[in-house]
Parts: C-alpha cells; sequence; structure tokens
C-alpha cells in the first residue's frame, strides 16, 4: 500500500496497523466479517476505517460507520481522521453523537456511538447506503455494543450479506469474539471479557427511529455452529512501558459500593508528585470516579510547573478537546481521568500513567428497581490498556498502586454489562426487533432471566409492550425518542400535563444527573440550570431542545406556545394518564408557584418516570416508597419535611437499610397514586401483626398504606391462617401452659425419645408443623391472642397420642405421672430431664431394694434422695449400692442434724415412713 509523504500521510504510514491492512482487506473479502485485534496506538482507530472508505490507499470508495461506546472518544476519532485528511469534521469525515451532528452528504466515514447507531438499526434494519460497520473496542462489552452487534449479524444473516462487520479491540478474547461473527455464530456464549467502566454507551438510543413495532423484524439465526471468522493481529507500537510497582505503605480498606477509602486517593496522589519528580513528560492517572478525580485534584493543589485536568464524561467539550490537543510545550500537564480514556484517545504528551487499579460497575437490584454503580477491582484487561497510553509517543512508564503479589490474582476481564446491569432498554430494543425475550440474538453472554422479567414487567406496566413481550405502537414511539423507557413514558405522558417544553426541561435533568452542588432538590436544581451558565446547564439546555423536538408534531404543538408550559391537553396513542397501559386517573400537577408551578411539575415528571419510588414521609427524614425499600434524605436537605416526594435517583449503599435519597421533587398524594396507578391495591388484609391477628380493609400504594378501616366480620380461613403465623412467629407460648399441661408434654417428649415409634414429636417446631391437627378446634374458634392464651394446651396435646394403634391407653404405664413408693406415697415424677427423676425422702424408700424401671422396663429412674428437709442428701441409680455403700456416711452426716427422723443402721429391713418418731431414733 502506497502513501503520499505529506505530513499528515506520513504520521498515517508510521502507523503500525498499515502492515496488517492487506490482510484485513482479504478478510473482508473473503468473509464480509473480521475480528481485529490491534494495541492502543496502532491506528485501528483511525487508519483502518479510512482505508476501507477508500479515502487512503487508493481502494474502492465505501461508506464506513465506525461505533464508540463513548462521545468523547467519538468525536476525538472523527476529528483526528479529518485532520489526517487536511479536513474539518463534517466533510469526508464526520461523526454523530447525542444532541451534536457533524456529518453531511460527502461524508464517507462517519463516527456514531453505539446508542446512534442502535437508533439508526431500528430505524432501517438494512443500514441502506452503508457498506462497512466497525465495532470499536468491543472488548469494553457495554450493553449497547453488544446489542448492535447481536442486530448486525442478524442483518448480515437475513437481508444483508454483503455488510461488512469488523470488531476491533486492543486487548478481547478474540476466539469468543471470532465465533459469534463467524457462520452461526450464536453458539459463542460464555465470554469473560466485559465492560470497563459500565453504564451503557452514553448516547443509547439518541438518533431516533423505531420500527419492528408490529413485530415483524427479520428471522432469527438458526444457531448452528459455523467457521469462526478471520482473526487479523497488527503489531504493537514498539515503544516499552516500564511497570513500577507503588503500593502503599500501609493496606487501604478494600473498595464498599462507592466507598474509596481516603488514605489510597492519599497515596495516589503522592504517587503522582513522585511521578512528576523521576521522570519527564505528562502524566496520566486513572481514577474509578468524577468524585475521586475532585478530592486528588484538590490534594494535588499547588503544583509547581504543572496544570491539573480533569477528564470525564461530563467535563466540558473544551476541556476535552483541550487534553486531547496537547500541550503548547509550556507547563506539564497531569490529566485525572476515568476509564473515558482507557481507549480510542491518544493524549498528546503522556509518558506516565498512574494507575489506582479501581474501575466502577454498575449493579442493579431488580427486587428494590435501584441501580447503582459499585467500586471494584480493575481487570488486568483494563490495566494493560491504561499502561499503553504511555507508550503511545515515546517510552513510557506506569507506577500501579498495589502490590505486584496481587496482579495474578485480578480478574482477566471486566464483567459484561449486560450480567448486572438494568436491561429495560435492552428489553424494549430486542422486542422492536421482534425478538422479545432475545432468543434468536447472537450475544456472547445471555441476559440473565430474572433482569429479563423484571423489564419486562416495567415494560409492561407504561404500556411499552403487550402481555406477549410485543412492541406496541407507544413502546415504538418511546424507542424513538433516545431516552431509557422510564424516562420516555414521564417525556410522553408529561408533555400532555404540562406541555412539551417543560415536561422536556425536567426530562432532561433525570437523563444526566446534575452535579451535586446543584442539591438534592429537583425543582431547585431545574431553576439552577435554567439560569446556569456552567457546563451542565450548556448540555441540559441542548439536551431540552433535542427531546422538545424529538415529541410528535401533535404534541409539540400543545406545549403551550412561547411559554412553553400550560398549553391545552389533549389525547395521545399511548395509554391513559395511570400508572399502565390500561389508564388510570388524570394527573393533576399542581403545587408552589400555581396550577404547574416548578415543584409540582417537577414531582409529577419524577413520579411519572419512576413509579415506585413516590413515597410518604414516616420520620423526620425518612421515607418509604411504594417499592417497599426506605429512603432517607442528607442531612440538611431542603426537601425535608415534604409529606410525599417522588425519588429520581437513590442508591442504596451495601449493607444498609435504607436507600440515600440523591435527587427528589414534592409532590402530592393525588399525584402519587395517579403515576403509580398500576401499583395501587385495595383489598381485606388479615395477618398477625404487633402480636395480635390485624383486620382490616386497606388501600394501599405499593407498600404504602394509605386508607385502612378494621373489619367487622373477617374471613375464618384468613382468620386462621394469621393465627398460624403468630404461633410460627412467636412460638407455642402463646397458648395457656398450666403445669399439668407441661407436664404431659414432658412424658410424650420422653416416650418419642425412648421408643419412638408411634410416639409423636412434641418439639416446638413440630408441633408448629402439625398446628392444625391438635389445635383445630380451638383455632377454628379462636379470633385473636387472648383466645390463644385461653387454649389448655395439655389437653390439646392429648389428641397427638397414638390413638388409631391402641398405644395412647398405655400412656399412664409407660410413663406414668406418679410412682408408688414403699411409705405409701405416690410421688410426682419428673420428666424435665434428660432421665425422668423421683424426688423422695429418704425414709420414704426403706425396705426398697430396687427403684422401678418404665417405659416397659426400658429406663431405670434416677433417685434424688431427699433429707427431711426436702433438700437433695444424695442421687443414684442404683438404690441397692446406696445402701450398702452410700447410706452410712450419708446417716452420720444427718441423724445429728434430724434426730426425730428414724436412721437405723440396716435401712433394708427398717419400716419406711413418711412421719417422725417419737422417740430419738438410732
Amino acid at each position: 500500500m502506497t502513501i503520499s509523504t505529506d505530513p499528515r500521510a506520513e504520521a498515517l504510514d508510521r502507523l503500525p496497523v498499515r502492515e496488517a491492512v492487506p490482510e484485513l482487506l482479504r478478510a473482508l473479502d473473503d468473509r464480509g466479517v473480521a475480528v481485529l485485534c490491534a494495541p492502543p496506538g496502532t491506528g485501528k482507530t483511525t487508519l483502518v476505517p479510512l482505508v476501507l472508505a477508500g479515502l487512503v490507499g487508493g481502494g474502492p470508495v465505501r461508506r464506513v460507520l465506525v461505533a464508540e461506546p463513548r462521545r468523547i472518544a467519538a468525536r476525538a476519532a472523527a476529528r483526528r481522521m479529518a485532520w489526517l485528511l487536511g479536513e474539518r469534521p463534517g466533510g469526508k469525515v464526520g461523526f454523530t453523537v447525542r444532541g451534536e451532528r457533524q456529518a453531511g452528504r460527502g461524508t464517507v466515514v462517519e463516527v456514531v456511538t453505539t446508542g446512534v447507531l442502535l437508533q439508526r438499526l431500528q430505524r432501517d434494519q438494512e443500514l441502506a447506503g452503508v457498506d462497512v460497520v466497525v465495532l470499536d473496542e468491543c472488548h469494553e462489552r457495554h450493553l449497547d455494543a453488544d446489542t448492535a452487534a447481536a442486530f448486525l449479524l442478524d442483518v448480515r444473516a437475513t437481508l444483508r450479506p454483503d455488510l461488512r462487520l469488523i470488531a476491533a479491540s486492543a486487548t478481547t478474547d478474540a476466539e469468543g469474539w471470532a465465533r459469534l461473527l463467524g457462520d452461526g455464530g450464536t453458539d459463542g456464549g460464555g465470554v469473560e471479557d466485559g465492560g470497563v467502566n459500565g453504564g451503557g454507551s452514553e448516547d443509547s438510543g439518541a438518533d431516533g427511529g423505531g420500527g419492528g413495532a408490529d413485530g415483524s423484524g427479520s428471522d432469527r439465526r438458526d444457531g448452528r455452529p459455523g467457521k469462526p471468522a478471520p482473526v487479523v493481529s497488527a503489531p504493537g507500537v514498539s515503544h516499552p512501558v516500564e511497570v513500577v510497582w507503588a503500593p502503599p505503605e500501609r493496606p487501604v480498606r478494600p473498595p464498599h459500593g462507592m466507598r474509596v477509602d481516603p488514605a489510597l486517593l492519599d497515596h495516589v496522589a503522592a504517587v503522582v508528585r513522585r511521578a512528576l519528580r523521576e521522570r519527564e513528560g505528562d502524566v496520566l492517572c486513572f481514577l474509578p470516579g468524577v468524585g475521586e478525580i475532585a478530592r486528588v485534584a484538590g490534594k494535588l493543589g499547588g503544583l509547581d510547573g504543572a496544570e491539573v485536568l480533569q477528564v470525564h464524561g461530563r467535563a466540558p467539550a473544551a476541556v476535552q478537546e483541550a487534553v486531547l490537543s496537547g500541550t503548547d510545550g509550556g507547563r506539564r500537564r497531569v490529566v485525572l481521568a476515568t476509564s473515558v480514556a482507557e481507549s480510542s484517545l491518544t493524549v498528546p504528551g503522556v509518558r506516565i500513567v498512574v494507575d489506582c487499579g479501581l474501575a466502577r460497575e454498575p449493579r442493579m437490584d431488580h427486587a428494590r428497581g435501584l441501580s447503582a454503580l459499585t467500586t471494584v477491582r480493575a481487570s488486568r484487561a483494563a490495566a494493560r490498556q491504561r499502561a499503553g497510553r504511555a507508550g503511545r509517543e515515546a517510552p513510557g512508564v506506569v507506577y500501579r498502586c498495589w502490590p505486584e503479589a496481587e496482579d495474578a490474582r485480578l480478574p482477566r476481564f471486566p464483567s459484561p454489562e449486560i450480567a448486572g446491569a438494568d436491561l429495560t432498554a435492552f428489553a424494549l430494543q430486542t422486542a422492536c426487533w421482534g425478538d422479545p425475550d432475545a432468543s434468536g440474538l447472537a450475544l456472547l453472554d445471555p441476559p440473565p432471566a430474572g433482569a429479563m422479567t423484571a423489564a419486562r414487567e416495567t415494560l409492561t406496566a407504561i404500556g411499552a409492550v403487550d402481555t406477549a413481550g410485543r412492541a406496541t405502537e407507544r413502546g415504538t414511539r418511546m424507542a424513538r425518542l433516545g431516552l431509557h423507557p422510564r424516562l420516555a413514558r414521564a417525556l410522553i405522558d408529561g408533555a400532555k400535563e404540562v406541555g412539551a417544553r417543560r415536561a422536556a426541561e425536567v426530562v432532561a435533568l433525570l437523563s444526566e444527573e446534575p452535579p451535586r452542588e446543584y442539591g438534592d432538590d429537583l425543582a431547585a436544581a431545574w431553576r439552577t440550570a435554567r439560569h446556569g451558565g456552567d457546563p451542565y446547564a450548556t448540555r441540559w439546555r441542548q439536551e431540552a431542545r433535542r427531546l422538545e423536538h424529538a415529541l410528535t408534531p401533535e404534541t409539540s404543538a400543545r406545549r403551550g406556545t412561547a411559554r412553553g408550559g400550560d398549553g391545552p391537553r389533549g389525547g395521545d396513542n399511548g395509554p391513559a394518564r395511570g400508572g399502565g397501559p390500561h389508564g388510570g386517573d388524570s394527573l393533576p400537577a399542581r403545587g408552589s408557584g400555581g396550577p404547574h408551578g416548578d415543584d409540582a411539575v417537577a414531582g409529577l415528571m419524577a413520579a411519572l418516570a419512576f413509579p415506585e419510588r413516590v413515597a410518604r414521609r414516616r420520620g423526620e427524614r425518612a421515607y418509604l416508597m411504594a417499592a417497599g425499600t426506605g429512603a432517607e434524605l442528607a442531612d440538611g436537605s431542603r426537601l425535608g419535611g415534604a409529606p410525599w416526594l417522588a425519588v429520581a435517583v437513590a442508591d442504596r449503599p451495601v449493607a444498609a437499610a435504607s436507600a440515600r435519597v440523591r435527587l427528589a421533587a414534592v409532590t402530592d398524594e393525588g399525584t402519587a397514586r395517579a403515576a403509580a396507578a398500576a401499583l395501587a391495591s385495595e383489598g381485606e388484609e388479615v395477618r398477625w401483626a404487633d402480636g395480635d391477628v390485624l383486620a382490616r380493609r386497606v388501600a394501599r400504594l405499593g407498600a404504602i398504606e394509605l386508607v385502612s378501616r378494621p373489619l367487622a366480620d373477617p374471613d375464618p380461613k384468613q382468620v386462621r391462617r394469621a393465627l398460624l403465623e403468630g404461633l410460627r412467629r412467636e412460638g407455642t407460648g402463646l397458648l395457656r401452659w398450666s403445669a399439668q399441661a407441661t407436664a404431659v408434654r414432658q412424658r410424650m417428649a420422653f416416650l418419642h425419645r425412648e421408643l419412638g415409634g408411634a410416639w409423636p414429636d412434641v418439639s416446638d417446631a413440630a408441633l408448629l408443623d402439625r398446628a392444625d391437627e391438635w389445635l383445630g378446634s380451638e383455632l377454628a374458634r379462636a379470633r385473636g391472642r387472648a383466645d390463644l392464651g385461653r387454649v389448655d394446651a395439655g389437653q390439646a396435646l392429648a389428641r397427638l397420642l397414638p390413638w388409631a394403634t391402641g398405644e395412647a391407653a398405655r400412656f399412664e404405664e409407660l410413663a406414668p405421672e406418679r410412682i408408688e413408693v414403699p411409705s405409701g406415697s405416690r410421688v410426682r415424677l419428673d420428666y424435665g430431664a434428660d432421665r425422668p427423676v423421683l424426688a423422695v425422702k429418704l425414709q420414704e424408700l426403706f425396705g426398697w431394694q430396687e427403684a422401678p424401671r418404665i417405659a416397659g422396663g426400658r429406663v431405670p429412674l434416677l433417685v434424688h434422695l431427699l433429707s427431711p428437709a426436702g433438700r437433695p442428701a444424695a442421687v443414684t441409680a442404683d438404690l441397692a449400692s446406696f445402701w450398702k455403700d452410700g447410706y452410712r456416711s450419708v446417716r452420720a452426716e444427718l441423724r445429728g442434724r434430724y434426730p426425730k427422723h428414724p436412721w437405723p443402721e440396716d435401712p433394708t429391713t427398717a419400716e419406711p415412713t413418711r412421719r417422725t418418731n417419737t422417740r430419738r431414733g438410732r
């Protein structure tokens, strides 16, 4: 391949990937698919698309679509390729990200986010006019990227066999991707590589589109194994990267939820200062999130001769461009970045990487409807990617802030996002594609069944899919908006109530969480953004305009003209304004500031988006959400004291009992009940609560109790169930256990232990399991705790005796309540110990050679011989041995203390007695 000698072409000529281009072109000509493995800095993102498009190397002109997982990478890649051609973006090379497009009719190479690609596929499954699609950084395994790959493979298999597809990555499981892209493809599950920072594509669904609402879609892949796609490898950059292990001197606490040990951040800042002293060049420092970047930046204040820059998904475009444009030869730079800087970007001047070793991944709590990012150890694949940033332009060094011994224990790849994320948007995408359960799609990892079930339930509740999981017309409309389905529901239904402009403004706030300094009050954050001049406010206004224009013309016409708020209300193809597809109450928007004040509108929109998070106050800062999870406001929150909240953003820290409210709006009960109508229920409730049977008629909104009144005549079956629940919770102590009843139970337990067979187990667990059997009639008459307290447990227990076998008649014989001793007394036996005990005064046993045995002669009684005062004098299971060996010492000790009682020398022939003698015994 010959490349011209001008400076830009020379830059292309130096890219190592050029050596792999001929093989890549042959693979595409032969198979139409290929996996390109090229280390960082080799030019896979810049040279390869230009060659494929015929803009470099003189090949045929093709239209190439390059999909990147992040907006910053999409812009940077397009600008770099345009520069190499001596142009600006928008000519032969362009890009499209959410809310921004620089491309025209003459654009041959277009870089888009994977979210934009998904929307184009939904709108036009054939991708008319596109010849090649490059899925860049596929190793990151973002959910949108995996979905786009599955859809493209489906298109190739059924509609466009001529469409060429490349999966490109620096670090990936090439064999897994080769199986996936090869003929058949669906047998390629189980690959372990995954998303580096989670959270999905930044522009999921940003370009509009829909399709597939009628369930048409193309036929699915047949799943038969086939020949793997060719794997083309490019040589790496020749610049070596030295590894310096720089663990903290003292152990630091592992990450917990979103928490990172401040000691680690102190250490990272110290390593950055050390690196600046020891090496030349700019520093790129990887940290897990925006909060950690801000804290480390604060610790690096006052660096001599170095500028500290912060790069993350929320950073202003001007800051991102400044970082990517490089230094002007003046001060050194310290770039603090999240994982957005791991791939697809070259940060000029960087010779040093400091890696904290942490990353963020999404986790979804489907039971509570809460999602959150969690901090995890970065994988070895991510560590390699990060280290590669130091060697793109010259030899470099990476300082790793963990012990070398721990490196081998790091996960090989991060978890794929599909394994732990909220799948609601994914489920709507697959429903619109015509495959509601995604069973016919070629995915490296199948979606978890539980997560898909939760997603379908959400989509059904908002009317996006029917009972069979097929996309409805309303669901298709939601998909076209480029929003999470929850936010799309809020935008569509809310626009009818408050106007398109105001609805779009609030949804724009919800689609990208405002900065922490905006506070936790959604309405106040709305006002701040409306008048703000910061980068977030700029992005917010841009997104709000996009969403307003994305609504149908009919809805836009109702948005309230110039004031954008209080236009007339009208109908809609979607459901009525309740919580589900079957309609519900109207949605009042009343609050401070008039019938459509900011607080009321914010509360309405948040409730529409997250109906299960409407919450009622139950304490000073504590609330209960309709989903059943507690929620707490931060100290000093302006929302404190509001009877009702619509919680927009909340997370539940690991091991915490309640969720933390991050963003919410004040609302009222009427709005909450209308927005969450699908969660409303009313009915009789009979259960055990607070130590008694609670019988009432209750109206609820999910877990929130709205109204209740006592039931005068509850259903006896429900009362019986409640009583049994009370017994299970509190035990058999709810019944009346007299001394006689306790003794009967102990005797039955003794026979069960010694004889087993028909003699029943009367332990607490066994009695509760058979409560219906031995408490049947008593339970039928009981209505509450007091009635249980009047039940004679002993009498009821008699029902468990083995009457059917006739053994019950021997109960007294086998486990007698009393034993007659030589004095004529009938002494009660104690069955409470391991062996039955006969406790009797010593003089009453004179003449008794041996204690009796019970349980059919199997068990000898344990005799407690008592003094005349009733105190234990001796314990024996062998009475004859006691008379022979032990009696003398007992007699010697007690005869002086009790002179009126007989103490014969030979107790075996003496007369037993219960009385004292008239004269001193000898």
